[in-house]
């Protein structure tokens, strides 16, 4: 857990830079968490970070971040019902898997909103 905090500064410090129109740079980056007081620097993982960063657009992933809907809690099981027709119980299933895919994809989405807002 302490690496991937850790890991998780260098994606900060990246944004701090980013969000004051300032380069990302391995030694932006490492400016920042020495600043911050990081005992180990991996400069390595630094340049990693800034090279990776560099083939991103941040501005598109945070505002598709910022507007993604949160998935809502799931429901609780329903009363048994009585027995469905056959095709009641395929179109039941197709809507299913629409809504896992789509929940699948808003999680996604809400996993970018955690790293970068």
């Amino acid at each position: 857990m302490v690496r991937l905090m850790t890991n998780m500064s260098y994606i900060y410090a990246a944004l701090i830079l980013h969000e004051n129109g300032k380069e990302i740079t391995p030694d932006g980056i490492i400016s920042i968490l020495k600043a911050a007081g990081i005992p180990e620097i991996d400069e390595g993982f630094a340049k990693a970070v800034a090279s990776a960063l560099s083939k991103v657009n941040i501005e598109e992933i945070k505002s598709k971040a910022l507007f993604a809907p949160v998935a809502a809690p799931a429901a609780a099981p329903a009363a048994p019902e009585a027995p469905k027709a056959e095709e009641e119980k395929k179109e039941e299933k197709k809507e299913e898997k629409k809504e896992e895919k789509k929940e699948e994809e808003e999680e996604t989405l809400a996993g970018l909103a955690a790293l970068f807002g």
